[in-house]
């Protein structure tokens, strides 16, 4: 079962009605004690990573998220929060990958935010992407990107240049797109995490 990790600053509602949708049971961890009931996690998340740093800070989460060792999802800023650092606020975060979130440039032709469907390609086998044919489209909204970092970098895009569309480290996965807003491929995901 699927512990989501509420902490304020998740956008929980489009998040469950995918999960109940699909059928995969998940609950609420509010506090350390809740983490043990669940066998993996997600961390939602939309808005200033550096305002979600501090909201989850003051949860007292944070040394028990550093310890998990069951599969974990961050999603759009729950994966940014998974970075060392981030340029939103000038913020130190959570430091699971040594890696940091950076702004998008303003450049001429683009529209920053990046909101729209954009093609992922998967970089390495990994059974997050089962079933998802490469260059899938999926559903962007961000102002902010994971640097492109091989060594962790699991799918990538490319939005005024490429950037992590995905990343995975250990039992640490992050998506930067929102799979619960993202049709089938973005269904298949879910239920693909919900089996790792």
């Amino acid at each position: 079962m699927i512990g989501i990790i509420r902490y304020g600053a998740g956008n929980i509602f489009s998040l469950t009605a995918t999960l109940d949708r699909l059928g995969i049971a998940y609950g609420m961890v509010n506090t350390e004690a809740d983490l043990p009931q669940y066998d993996r996690y997600i961390i939602p998340g939309v808005g200033h990573a550096g305002a979600a740093m501090h909201k989850l800070e003051s949860t007292g989460l944070v040394p028990a998220i550093k310890a998990l060792d069951k599969p974990t999802l961050g999603i759009c800023v729950g994966m940014q929060l998974l970075t060392s650092y981030s340029e939103e606020g000038d913020s130190n975060l959570l430091g699971l990958f040594p890696i940091k979130t950076m702004k998008f440039p303003q450049t001429d032709g683009f529209k920053v935010p990046h909101t729209g469907w954009n093609q992922v390609f998967p970089e390495k086998e990994n059974p997050l992407f089962t079933n998802i044919p490469t260059g899938s489209h999926f559903y962007f909204v961000h102002s902010y990107f994971i640097e492109y970092e091989p060594l962790y970098t699991l799918s990538s895009t490319n939005y005024i240049h490429p950037f992590s569309a995905s990343i995975w480290r250990d039992n640490f996965y992050g998506v930067q797109f929102h799979p619960e807003k993202s049709g089938t491929y973005g269904e298949q995901l879910l239920k693909n995490f919900s089996q790792i």
